[in-house]
């Protein structure tokens, strides 16, 4: 064989050796980082959660606690997002929408001649209502607000704010806007039990919006509409 070919075959030789010895290496140190994995596997930790130091013993997990799904799920615990004063105040708007825009009874006077201006202004003056500015009387409010008004059955409606013992009226109107007023319910009592005083009190007879004699029925279905705002 010539000498430079064999030359050759050495070296291709060494070559092979030192890559097989690579390749063994590597292998090796790949079979032992496998080993290394299983023998730190989480089945390991499993077995115990204590481990000794001298006479001490240790919680491997010292602030694992029992919890429970159901306790996590508990309806009574979770507590609806407080509604904002803007969409509370937007969900009153829309329940009193569905309201009437106007409750109006009357109180037509027994006699033929009629309330007389003094007769009404003392019964009014007992049951609280106040001479307004447009010359009706109102129900005001610890806001300064007026619930409802009574005005006289004789046009325009007012009453005089003199000589009131020659001032005749078949009857007095009273009127309600429910949209307007805060407790539209509350405020309807109170209108209801002010008519009916002053029903007896000036002996007449209450009429409700069809002019016809004011029921329990009617009373109890405008109170059932009211208590939904």
């Amino acid at each position: 064989m010539d000498k430079e070919l064999l030359r050759v075959v050495i070296i291709l030789i060494g070559l092979l050796v030192m890559i097989a010895m690579v390749l063994w290496h590597f292998f090796k140190s790949l079979r032992e980082r496998r080993d290394s994995d299983e023998y730190l596997d989480d089945a390991d930790y499993e077995a115990d959660d204590e481990f000794e130091n001298g006479d001490d013993v240790y919680d491997a997990f010292p602030f694992e606690a029992d919890v429970d799904g159901d306790a996590l799920l508990d309806d009574d615990d979770i507590k609806p997002t407080p509604k904002t004063p803007a969409v509370e105040a937007a969900i009153r708007g829309a329940a009193k929408s569905t309201l009437p825009g106007l409750i109006e009874f009357s109180l037509v006077a027994r006699a033929d001649e009629g309330f007389n201006g003094n007769a009404l202004f003392e019964a009014f003056e007992r049951v609280g209502l106040k001479y307004g500015s447009v010359k009706v009387f109102e129900r005001i409010d610890q806001n300064r607000l007026v619930d409802f008004a009574v005005a006289s059955m004789v046009e325009p409606g007012t009453f005089p704010d003199k000589q009131i013992d020659r001032f005749y009226t078949p009857g007095i109107v009273f009127y309600m806007q429910p949209r307007e007023v805060d407790s539209p319910l509350t405020v309807f009592d109170d209108f209801i039990d002010t008519i009916d005083t002053l029903a007896d009190e000036l002996d007449g007879v209450v009429w409700d919006n069809q002019r016809q004699p004011l029921t329990a029925d009617t009373i109890a279905h405008f109170r059932e509409i009211l208590e939904k705002a």
